[in-house]
């Protein structure tokens, strides 16, 4: 059979990580299907101790395709401080790596709901990481969610986002007493976040069906 899935049903820590990696020595392409950056995955090769978040960690392995699917939830930001500090221990990453053009993005403001949300629970708080996992989850299944593709139309990208922080901007002011966000500057942070990760967004579910077609493992 020549495709695995790892799934965990110990609600996190069961050592997912571990086993992809051992998976991942024989794989073709390894794909990340859900999730975001709260994910913790530590692998100890001879080439040092590696912390995954994002990133499948069958990047290790020379010929492999790691993809990050559609039902992840993207942090730029640390999915480029991810690549970054691979790529400074020595990591190739560049066709080996894409990540799929229809995965939703996080933003500051779903960190930013996460926090108040959790502190305004007070004794009834579920212990959530803080990093917009859920909220941007949420934007997704109410079909206002911005894409990893977005970023590719900056005037897209710009519409969305505006008529988003409309409706963002009224809850942090009035519900949760906090500061709005500025459209321009969350817009030009994630222009450059754009121009970092242009080269690897694509569509991932033709890579990966091409693959399934190879017969690749």
């Amino acid at each position: 059979m020549p495709n695995l899935a790892v799934i965990g049903t110990q609600w996190g820590d069961e050592g997912k990580g571990k086993i992809v990696d051992i998976l991942a020595r024989d794989a073709d392409v390894v794909v990340r299907f859900q999730g975001g950056s709260n994910a913790g995955h530590t692998v100890v090769t001879q080439r040092g101790t590696f912390v995954f978040h994002l990133m499948p960690s069958g990047i290790l392995y020379r010929g492999t395709l790691c993809v990050i699917g559609n039902g992840v939830v993207v942090d730029p930001a640390a999915l480029i401080e991810e690549l970054d500090h691979l790529q400074g221990k020595g990591v190739r990453i560049g066709k080996n790596f894409a990540v799929s053009e229809r995965a939703h993005l996080i933003l500051p403001y779903h960190k930013a709901i996460e926090k108040a949300t959790e502190q305004s629970k007070g004794s009834r708080r579920i212990g959530t990481t803080g990093r917009g996992i859920g909220p941007s989850y949420a934007d997704k299944m109410a079909r206002i969610g911005i894409r990893v593709g977005d970023l590719l139309n900056p005037a897209l990208f710009r519409r969305k986002l505006e008529e988003n922080l409309v409706e963002i901007n009224w809850f942090m002011e009035r519900l949760y007493k906090v500061e709005a966000y500025e459209l321009e500057k969350v817009f030009q942070q994630y222009m450059a976040h754009a121009e970092r990760l242009k080269d690897y967004i694509a569509d991932t579910s033709v890579l990966v069906n091409k693959a399934i077609e190879r017969g690749d493992s």
